[in-house]
């Protein structure tokens, strides 16, 4: 089967700092790189490098095409990635050198103009068995997410960036949402209630990931690693628990397989050139 994604397309400027930029501070970088990023991006990579079959729509600028090389590599159908005017969507990272943690600021920009008849071309050949995933990084999301969902698609939600009122009126079609800890309690806070869908995963990074569903609840460890960068932890999971999903995995395989790949994603530098390939993990 497939997973639809439509999803974000960012280019990321990556600065290594040697402690994250207090209010008011001004600190020099101690190195710095431009790569692929976008969490929708992300997810696709780590959807095809799990042995997944990915189709990725979006929109980039026509001048930043070379930008979807990586992607291509990977694997990931691109025949619906729109070429526009607008800038490409971007991202500034700053990464702790000794901590691993990261600050990140973006700028939207052709992930927030996607046009509607996207959607529908994108959706024309899915049907029921397949999946459509979608984040809050571009402006299509509902419509996507709605016109799958008549079509007999198995939802997945990455609710980030999370909105709670945005992530709340999305959980009528959702059938797996996945969230970390703080935007778990913040989204139950909102509701004032708990989360109601069928599959729930939530992440707690070095804590590991939890399930609540149809299926029982598991709560799983984190593999036991020395992270050096941890922007692109949450697409690794994400990516291969829909993969595995898609495999016919069980929730709880898909999880387990999914924080092996997250957790040796860490310990390397980058985000979409460190996800790890299936046969990396098993």
């Amino acid at each position: 089967m497939t997973v639809f994604n439509m999803g974000s397309i960012n280019i990321d400027h990556i600065y290594t700092m040697p402690h994250l930029v207090m209010p008011g501070e001004t600190l020099s970088a101690t190195s710095y790189q431009a790569a692929l990023g976008g969490k929708g991006a992300n997810q696709s990579i780590a959807i095809a490098r799990a042995g997944g079959t990915v189709v990725h729509g979006g929109m980039i600028n026509k001048a930043d095409e070379n930008w979807l090389d990586a992607m291509a590599a990977s694997g990931v159908n691109l025949d619906h990635v729109l070429k526009g005017e607008a800038p490409t969507g971007h991202a500034i990272v700053a990464v702790d050198d000794a901590k691993g943690e990261n600050q990140i600021i973006l700028s939207p920009s052709s992930n927030a103009l996607i046009p509607d008849e996207l959607t529908d071309a994108m959706l024309a050949k899915a049907g029921p068995g397949d999946w459509a995933l979608a984040q809050n990084e571009t402006n299509a999301t509902e419509r996507f997410l709605t016109a799958a969902k008549a079509k007999g698609l198995s939802i997945c939600y990455s609710a980030a960036p999370f909105v709670a009122e945005q992530t709340a009126a999305l959980l009528p079609l959702v059938d797996v949402l996945i969230v970390n800890a703080i935007e778990a309690e913040a989204l139950e806070n909102h509701l004032g209630a708990d989360i109601n869908v069928p599959h729930l995963i939530i992440t707690k990074g070095g804590d590991g990931a939890s399930y609540r569903g149809i299926d029982g609840a598991v709560d799983l460890a984190a593999e036991a690693v020395v992270p050096v960068d941890t922007p692109g932890a949450g697409v690794t999971y994400l990516g291969y628990i829909l993969a595995g999903l898609d495999g016919g995995m069980t929730m709880t395989a898909a999880m387990t397989i999914a924080g092996k790949a997250a957790a040796l994603q860490v310990t390397r530098h980058g985000a979409s050139a460190a996800i790890p390939l299936r046969a990396e993990i098993e």
